[in-house]
């Protein structure tokens, strides 16, 4: 089973993800956060005091694939920071991104997914997937954030279509579209 859950940010995704499996004792949380700094370790301990200590944390920026092992059951959390993640490490610290490196980016992307996906289904495991919807809000001032929008929401888009369950979340509320 493959499920996705966007929403903004704080309306209740992770939650709703975590809830998605509470009751089942085999699950592993693949999360793609970095720490940065003392409050970001501050978010991510938060985030772990408040799952069941039975379940596994995998922490894997780049390749979340590598999580898929014993358990049944998986939430990835979140697809924001892979793409961020994987669009830093091909820019390294250039703002300035060409039509080739947007593609190069995205296409990492996809890839590291199709590979996190087709390890899901070829061990006929579950995972939802939580990812940030950005295209409902202004269109960003400089191109970095134009290209991270538009990445996001053609990832989202692409995500939905390999899914079997589609959820959006908004104020703590979700709406189940596919």
């Amino acid at each position: 089973m493959i499920a996705i859950v966007i929403g903004g940010a704080r309306s209740g995704k992770s939650r709703f993800a975590e809830n998605f499996f509470a009751d089942a004792n085999s699950v592993c949380y693949i999360a793609t956060a970095e720490i940065i700094d003392e409050e970001m370790r501050a978010r991510v301990q938060k985030h772990i005091d408040a799952r069941p200590s039975s379940w596994r944390t995998c922490e894997n920026p780049t390749n979340p694939y590598l999580c898929i092992d014993q358990e049944e059951n998986y939430i990835l959390d979140d697809i924001t920071n892979l793409i961020s993640n994987i669009m830093f490490n091909l820019s390294g610290e250039s703002s300035e991104l060409d039509e080739s490196l947007e593609y190069e980016i995205e296409k990492e992307v996809i890839r590291q997914l199709d590979y996190l996906l087709d390890a899901v289904n070829y061990k006929d495991k579950n995972i939802i997937m939580v990812s940030n919807e950005v295209g409902m809000s202004i269109v960003p001032m400089n191109r970095l954030s134009r290209v991270f929008r538009d990445i996001q929401g053609r990832v989202n888009q692409y995500l939905a279509q390999r899914a079997e369950s589609v959820y959006f979340i908004f104020a703590g509320i979700e709406v189940k579209v596919k």
